[in-house]
């Protein structure tokens, strides 16, 4: 099973959903809660979907849903965007011996339990050939929930470059997804840099299933 057109797939829904539901200012938590719900409810269709999942054979048929930390207001922040017009293109780590190119776009400034955080903001040249996929952006994390009740190896958000307003932006770790490696299976998923280590235990998006 290839790894690419399944990850491109769940980017696509995610990238569809973060445009509708844009904007740089952090929404009103009951307008929040809906869009977080809405997005868990995604998701998990398309866990649901042969098609698309990324589970196991042997584990669909007992699907229910994704586990997810419960709604978590305080971890939707509006962030200052700083571009970096020079990043070079590098090879990203993945858990395979694929190093897909992606450049540097950015970095998110922001604060996290009242204390400054930051996190690179990453563009695949690969998908900057699709016209559908060339406005995304990746935002790979690491944080002390991992291996302690979130997914060992990091997770992902997704951004467009059409949500960056005037230098902001909000950034929903409710929004926050496993790596497919996350449920086994033969995938090539992108190791979130160091550099995008977050000090603090985000509670928020998708939890671990194990």
């Amino acid at each position: 099973m290839k790894y690419v057109p399944l990850f491109i797939l769940l980017l696509y829904s995610g990238l569809t959903y973060a445009q509708t539901t844009g904007g740089t200012q952090r929404p009103t938590m009951q307008k929040h809660a809906q869009q977080v719900v809405a997005f868990q409810q995604e998701l998990n269709a398309e866990y649901r979907d042969s098609t698309r999942t990324p589970l196991l054979v042997a584990e669909r048929s007992t699907f229910t849903g994704l586990p997810f930390y419960s709604i978590n207001y305080a971890a939707c922040v509006e962030a200052k965007f700083e571009p970096d017009s020079l990043g070079a293109p590098f090879q990203m780590q993945t858990s395979t011996v694929r190093r897909p190119l992606y450049r540097k776009y950015g970095v998110l400034l922001f604060t996290l339990e009242g204390k400054p955080q930051h996190l690179a903001v990453y563009q695949s040249l690969d998908l900057q050939q699709n016209p559908e996929y060339r406005d995304y952006l990746f935002v790979p994390f690491t944080d002390r929930t991992n291996g302690h009740g979130s997914y060992g190896g990091g997770r992902y958000i997704d951004l467009r470059r059409g949500q960056i307003h005037q230098g902001r932006v909000v950034l929903d770790f409710n929004r926050a997804y496993n790596p497919y490696c996350a449920y086994g299976g033969n995938y090539s998923c992108p190791v979130p840099p160091a550099e995008n280590h977050l000090p603090v235990a985000i509670r928020a998006g998708v939890m671990s299933s194990h």
